[in-house]
């Protein structure tokens, strides 16, 4: 069947149906034309639609909005910018029933949409034991004279959505990596691809190790330039890019449309963003030519954050404990000799960025490692973003999650370490970043289950309080088997025969005996103290400077002392 070239709302209307799995592909553009579309013509319609979609960011919330959605399978149920939160929207939905929702780690996920693309009953995955999305219909475990190992079903969308660079005029699909969750999702669903394009070219055989999708599973085509917006398009390094411009992400558009969902104006939003605008053309329009073009301008560039001095003041609690935790991870990278370190998003990632450029300056060969499918990377200074497209031409590799997950930092020929963060965390280092107990949804895994599960060790950061700090996580997200130490602003606890104990204490004033007890009055269960316990070093202002200049509006590092909490 030839490849339908058409206009958007053709797209939708002749290949969408109630009752779809709609599949949104990330790539690294997190949203499209397309959805805005589909949102649009199904609007307070009970469409019954599965979506499934890695992660849903703010924008998520119009389809939620929109009456349209049944299910929900995904992997984080959250906002990215300007910080990595919960989203009311999907909290509600989850909360009250409106929406299920099917959690899974970044890659189970991929991992599923796989074995739907080859066609076979379940693929095995190192992912997901000892977790509570071990729980799910879709996982088994089983005994064979291999040993014994996790099993994923199939997960096969009726259609999948993606915006792509470039398309040729037979359909076939170009994407520059990282990729995300790659192009499988593509050969995973059932009827074909909707996709839309900045541009159509005559032939792409110039740029074929760049074409993803081939024509035949190509439903249709829409050239519709700044199709990613908010989000953005890279279109390769230099010397190696698709025919094509490449923009930003729109991140004060980001951060807007995250306002509009905790507050009473986000039906207005949705009024003028998604529902007025006639048609894509429309759409840019109310951009504003100026806007595009400086997202052009912006390609390469540090994120587009509203920029301020950020520095002065005394370190906040998120400070201190990412400065041992970058001294701790020093530490580990001499001692172990590894290979690679994968941070989660936020507060971990900035201390794995000062850490790792400190080991690397001690002439210690270790890569530092992005999920969406960055290799041995170098942040851009002044842009906080794990993600950025500024980051992409300075590593090594640009691949995909189910490489750099799958293979590279939890493969056996790998020596690596990661760094997370945690909402819950117990006794026993298990970490829940999912749901709360009678309470209400976080974000989900992400990543983190799977670089926890398969890591050589696990470094966890975060400031103590008995609300994060409990006794026993209900939801598991992480299982805590390789978790090797918890660094707070009071001090460190390290795994010790299966259970967190108190290792090492801030420096202070007060006599040691009263720091402990203050650490363990912070802590949700009676806290074990080492005999050995030792004292951190004094954070100064030179390691509060080295943050500071990644995060220099405190985004992630606490905004106290910017005069606001």
């Amino acid at each position: 069947m030839a490849t339908d070239f058409c206009r958007l709302d053709e797209a939708v209307a002749r290949h969408v149906r109630p009752g779809d799995a709609i599949h949104v592909m990330m790539g690294h553009s997190r949203w499209s034309a397309l959805v805005r579309e589909i949102a649009r013509q199904h609007w307070g319609r009970p469409s019954a639609f599965t979506l499934i979609m890695a992660s849903l960011s703010s924008l998520g919330a119009v389809l939620f909005r929109a009456g349209c959605l049944e299910r929900v399978v995904t992997v984080y149920s959250g906002d990215s910018f300007p910080v990595f939160t919960p989203n009311p929207v999907f909290q509600q939905a989850y909360g009250g029933g409106a929406v299920q929702v099917e959690n899974w780690s970044f890659l189970s996920f991929i991992q599923r949409l796989r074995a739907a693309a080859t066609g076979v009953p379940a693929v095995v995955t190192g992912s997901v034991r000892g977790s509570s999305m071990a729980a799910n219909d879709a996982y088994d475990e089983v005994d064979t004279r291999f040993g014994r190992f996790g099993l994923v079903a199939p997960l096969a969308p009726d259609i999948a959505v993606v915006h792509a660079a470039v398309a040729d005029r037979r359909g076939n699909l170009a994407i520059a990596p990282p990729m995300f969750e790659g192009s499988i999702g593509a050969f995973a669903a059932r009827r074909g691809v909707l996709a839309t394009v900045e541009k159509v070219v005559d032939d792409l055989r110039a740029w074929s190790p760049l074409v993803r999708i081939p024509a035949h599973r190509v439903l249709a085509v829409v050239e519709a330039p700044f199709g990613a917006h908010p989000g953005g398009v890279f279109a390769g390094p230099a010397g190696a890019a698709l025919p094509v411009r490449g923009y930003a992400e729109d991140v004060p558009f980001w951060i807007d449309v995250r306002t509009a969902t905790r507050s009473e104006r986000f039906d207005d939003w949705i009024r003028e963003w998604i529902l007025e605008p006639a048609d894509h053309e429309s759409y840019l329009a109310k951009l504003g030519g100026d806007r595009l073009a400086e997202l052009v301008r912006a390609a390469g560039g540090p994120s587009l954050v509203p920029r301020g001095d950020g520095h002065g003041g005394p370190p906040t609690p998120a400070e201190r404990a990412a400065v041992w935790l970058a001294d701790l991870l020093g530490e580990r990278i001499a001692a172990t000799g590894a290979d690679a370190v994968l941070a989660g998003a936020g507060l971990a990632n900035l201390a794995a960025w000062v850490g790792v450029a400190r080991a690397k300056a001690a002439g210690h060969e270790v890569a530092l490692a992005a999920e969406l499918g960055l290799w041995d990377y170098t942040p851009t200074p002044g842009d906080p973003f794990i993600f950025s497209f500024a980051n992409f031409p300075t590593a090594s590799m640009l691949l995909d999650t189910e490489q750099v997950l799958g293979t590279l930092v939890n493969g056996p020929r790998t020596r690596s370490i990661a760094c997370v963060g945690a909402a819950e965390i117990d006794r026993h280092g298990n970490i829940n970043t999912t749901k709360i107990a009678g309470g209400p949804h976080l974000v989900g895994s992400g990543g983190a289950n799977d670089v926890v599960t398969n890591a050589d060790e696990t470094l966890v950061v975060g400031t103590l309080s008995p609300r994060r700090f409990i006794e026993q996580c209900d939801y598991v997200t992480s299982p805590g088997a390789r978790v090797r130490a918890v660094v707070t602003d009071a001090g460190t606890l390290t795994m010790r025969d299966g259970d967190l104990v108190l290792t090492h204490v801030a420096p202070g004033p007060e006599p040691l005996a009263e720091r402990i007890a203050a650490v363990r009055a912070r802590c949700g269960w009676d806290l074990k103290v080492a005999e050995d316990v030792r004292e951190l070093r004094p954070v100064t202002a030179e390691d509060v400077a080295e943050l500071r200049d990644h995060d220099r509006e405190g985004l992630f590092l606490g905004r106290d002392r910017k005069g606001s909490t």
